[in-house]
């Protein structure tokens, strides 16, 4: 019983149909556990254990009538605090909105509640998701399980983080420029970006094709339960795609398969742990049968960060002006940095922007018009510090890389927006952090990246059975 927190998705679902296991016996055990842990780790901005302790009863109950809700039934799942739940805090971990409750409930949140799942916690965030790290002036800095100098990584880190550490089952997260895919890698947990329009997002954002929400999990099987659930159109949402894609239960192997291999999509510097974990997980995906092969991609850093400076500057940038032209003296730096760096973006520039984009596609396409997914490491180096902030340089390899994006190897899928994109573990580097392997899939096939995900993680089980955990 002492590790009932790290029960999976679907086992637990299993032992509460056949009433080996209660909804009780589990969340309690996930209360315990966070209550152990948070005081070292911070990936909770708000608990709500008494209102979900009431609701694993019910969910017994239903259990115990041969009724369960819906697919997630009983099961606890922390949500991201920047998808708004009507009546809970609604602060995207800022200061000047530490006030703000939501008065409505996103979509994709409202699919988790309506199939039984338990919002027991609320997740940290970096202010406005805007950061590769989670540490804001109103929650705090959050810390990674594996070591606690790391940072989990953001946007999306009190989720990743309470995954590692057993404080949740199932968790959400938001992805704008790897917010889903960074903490993952650095938590050593599965996380999914989908392609845009899959998954029903809030407007505005709904129409950023950067933006995407998406599920955290520990096993590849309880990453697709969760998709499965918040995936599909809804009259809300414009953007979001018909029909609704389901993720089938059972995998086909990759047996025959073309997978691209790019170490460094050409033109990171990449640690070489993350580096060598990579080719190891390569080799896995050969001995699954797969035809893996190392591929060249013609990209540079310069036109990404260009690319990106322009998007975050048009859009991102600018939905923070206002907060930031009212309330600049409560904001941390790196939202500062971002707005001033949006008033140097023009429409020119915009339009601009739109060609660079097609032209970081273009040869990304014709390489997934050959091959069935590429494989890369998720992000340049294993975790960045837990105080990190966007305008100190990172070390990589004992030389120091100055502009944060260049570290970023999620951003060209932000920008390939329909690519969707899969983090499992690939290993842990010397710092005892875990390192991620990104599995990209041709636009829109999100089967075929989790076909992939799940040969990787037959090979290397990851915080299940004698797998790695967290110390803490």
């Amino acid at each position: 019983m002492s590790d009932l927190h790290y029960m999976s998705a679907t086992e637990a679902l299993a032992k509460f149909a056949s009433r080996d296991l209660s909804p009780v016996e589990l969340l309690t055990a996930v209360i315990a556990r966070a209550e152990a842990v948070e005081p070292a780790i911070n990936a909770f901005a708000e608990t709500r254990f008494d209102e979900a302790l009431a609701a694993a009863k019910a969910a017994e109950a239903r259990y115990a009538s041969g009724e369960p809700l819906g697919p997630l039934d009983g099961l606890p799942v922390a949500v991201k605090e920047e998808a708004p739940i009507a009546g809970q805090r609604n602060t995207l971990g800022s200061l000047p909105l530490r006030d703000v409750v939501a008065t409505e409930t996103a979509a994709f949140v409202q699919r988790i509640i309506d199939a039984g799942g338990i919002v027991h916690a609320r997740t940290t965030t970096p202010e406005f998701s805007s950061a590769p790290v989670t540490w804001s002036r109103l929650w705090g800095v959050t810390r990674n399980p594996w070591n606690t100098r790391y940072s989990p990584g953001g946007s999306s880190g009190g989720s990743a983080a309470s995954l590692a550490v057993g404080s949740t089952t199932l968790a959400t997260g938001s992805d704008i420029g790897g917010s889903i895919r960074i903490p993952s890698s650095f938590c050593g947990v599965v996380g999914f970006k989908p392609p845009y329009g899959r998954v029903p997002e809030v407007a505005p954002f709904n129409l950023d094709h950067y933006c995407h929400e998406g599920p955290i999990a520990r096993t590849v099987a309880d990453c697709a339960l969760l998709e499965n659930v918040i995936a599909g159109p809804h009259p809300s949402d414009v953007a979001s795609i018909r029909p609704k894609l389901e993720i089938p239960a059972t995998l086909e192997p990759v047996a025959g398969m073309r997978i691209a291999l790019s170490p460094d999509l050409g033109c990171y510097q990449v640690d070489a742990d993350v580096a060598a974990n990579t080719l190891a997980a390569a080799d896995r995906l050969r001995d699954a049968g797969a035809s893996v092969q190392e591929v060249s991609l013609p990209w540079d850093l310069e036109t990404i960060a260009r690319t990106v400076d322009i998007h975050f500057g048009m859009i991102f940038g600018a939905s923070m002006k206002e907060i930031n032209d009212q309330h600049a003296d409560e904001l941390t730096p790196y939202v500062r940095r971002l707005v001033a760096d949006a008033e140097r973006v023009s429409k020119d520039d915009f339009y601009a922007g739109l060609g660079l984009e097609a032209a970081i596609y273009a040869p990304l396409g014709r390489l997934l018009d050959e091959y069935d997914a590429l494989i890369c490491p998720t992000f340049a180096v294993p975790a960045l510090p837990a105080e990190y902030d966007t305008d100190d340089p990172v070390e990589v390899n004992g030389r120091l890389v100055e502009r944060w994006l260049d570290v970023l190897m999620t951003l060209p899928f932000n920008i390939a927006s329909r690519c969707p994109v899969l983090n499992v573990p690939s290993g842990l580097s010397g710092d005892g952090v875990p390192t991620g392997l990104a599995i990209v899939g041709r636009t829109f096939d999100d089967v075929t990246a989790f076909r992939v995900a799940a040969a990787h993680e037959e090979r290397l089980p990851w915080l299940t059975g004698s797998g790695p955990r967290p110390a803490l």
